[in-house]
């Protein structure tokens, strides 16, 4: 795919993302406030986000934008606005997810900087319950309309902290200090997103705020689809191969352009054309080995199982989409296009990271014996899982990722077994079980793991450190 035809796609409005019953979604359009010119301060200005009513109908901003300079940033910054949505969609007892701030309180102005301009900032007091995300300016002393901002029901957000100075008025004579700062917010859990959406924070002097302070950060679920898997592969002869079923797409998560770094396009154009992004896993059953024993004993099968995931593989992956599978990865937008900064963490079910994160860069082979019943045919299958990520118009962005899940060893045998007895099968089930690979050194420790998948037949399989 090229990068013109992105350029030329037509824009359409995204579509809101929704936790609960908020709707957040994102505008380029805004309106200057106020801007420190005639002062001795570097330039800084001030504008509020002013969604267009046809495209993003009853949409507020969370708090102003301020920026390092004076120059026009109407579609060249985006900041998150938000609509309430269908109550029904909160949990019972929750109530709204925004409401408009109770007062505000007095924080900075900038009497004797000689700017041409006034300027004041004001800190929306939130009513019980809601918290407020930014800091609103006025280009007088009166306070702000109690519509230029709405703050939002407390378990909608995360708690943050202060990161990277954006603007301060040193130098510029004003009676008092004061400085602003990018919202960073913390370490997201699996299977969630904590992003700010490009609001600042307001400091009395030029050092960075320490906590605690109030500042607070998005937080959405990350959409999980998750559908049937591919049979297990069921021996009806002695033919293996024979008995591999077709590969599925067996879970799909929904991802926010501002999660994705895209080779292909800035952030701005990806909001306009790919607001969001399909990362899918195909599993299928690969053969790993087979053997028929013609003996009239049980008799050991021995194979090398190659994995298909490596270092370089994650690395090259990483690089050119922006996430880190089985690990926390930062916003993927570059500064200064987007205020827009999140944390986010995939599923440790969607990654195959639940038994040892440290896989993903193991690479090694693995022995895996089978002691094979007398007279019978076995054959060993391991479970792979291929990950691609799609725009919205189905084109791929750039690199892959392989995974051999090597807790998922299925075997299976002919001629098929009668079901055994209840005290028989409850032993056999004893008997057949993986023996985990042994921990590399100097590597994270192993989470909890699932039980391994079952097995079937009366043959043994272990899974033996390379």
């Amino acid at each position: 795919m090229n990068t013109q035809t992105h350029l030329i796609s037509p824009t359409r409005q995204m579509e809101p993302i929704a936790v609960e019953n908020l709707l957040i979604n994102f505008t380029t359009e805004f309106h200057r406030i106020w801007d420190n010119t005639g002062s001795k301060s570097k330039p800084g200005s001030f504008w509020r986000p002013t969604p267009a009513p046809d495209l993003l109908p009853g949409y507020f901003p969370l708090g102003d934008l301020v920026i390092s300079g004076r120059d026009n940033i109407n579609e060249k910054r985006v900041m998150a606005v938000v609509r309430e949505g269908d109550l029904q969609n909160a949990e019972a007892g929750k109530g709204p997810a925004l409401s408009r701030p109770n007062d505000y309180q007095w924080v900075w102005s900038d009497t004797g900087s000689r700017a041409n301009g006034d300027c004041s900032i004001w800190r929306p007091i939130p009513p019980e319950g809601y918290v407020a995300l930014g800091l609103v300016c006025s280009n007088d002393s009166s306070k702000p309309s109690f519509n230029a901002v709405r703050c939002v029901r407390a378990d909608l957000v995360v708690a943050s902290s202060a990161s990277t100075l954006i603007w301060s008025d040193k130098g510029s004579g004003a009676d008092r200090d004061f400085s602003t700062w990018t919202v960073s917010p913390p370490s997201a859990p699996a299977g969630e997103i904590y992003f700010a959406p490009g609001t600042f924070i307001g400091a009395n002097g030029y050092s960075k705020p320490a906590a605690p302070i109030t500042a607070y950060a998005l937080r959405m679920p990350i959409p999980l689809h998750v559908q049937t898997p591919p049979a297990a592969p069921v021996l009806t002869g002695h033919d293996a191969s024979a008995a591999l079923t077709p590969s599925r797409i067996t879970q799909v998560v929904r991802l926010p352009w501002f999660a994705v770094s895209d080779p292909l396009m800035p952030s701005l154009v990806q909001l306009k054309t790919s607001p969001f992004y399909r990362l899918e896993r195909t599993d299928h059953y690969l053969l790993v080995g087979e053997g028929r024993n013609s003996s009239d004993m049980h008799r050991p099968f021995r194979w090398r199982a190659s994995r298909a995931q490596s270092f370089e593989m994650v690395r090259t992956f990483t690089r050119n989409t922006g996430l880190d599978i089985g690990n926390q990865w930062p916003s993927a937008m570059s500064a200064p296009q987007s205020a827009i900064t999140c944390s986010a963490r995939l599923g440790d079910s969607f990654c195959n990271t639940g038994s040892a994160p440290y896989e993903w860069v193991n690479s090694s082979e693995a022995e895996v014996i089978a002691l094979v019943g007398k007279n019978r045919f076995a054959a060993v299958y391991l479970m792979q899982s291929d990950y691609r990520l799609l725009r919205e118009d189905g084109s791929q962005v750039e690199g892959h990722l392989s995974f051999t899940d090597m807790d998922s060893l299925h075997l299976a045998d002919y001629p098929a077994e009668l079901e055994p007895a209840k005290d028989t099968k409850k032993e056999l089930e004893k008997q057949t079980a993986v023996v985990p690979e042994q921990e590399p050194e100097k590597l994270p420790a192993a989470e909890p793991q699932a039980d391994p998948q079952p097995m079937t037949g009366s043959a043994i399989v272990t899974d033996t450190a390379p």
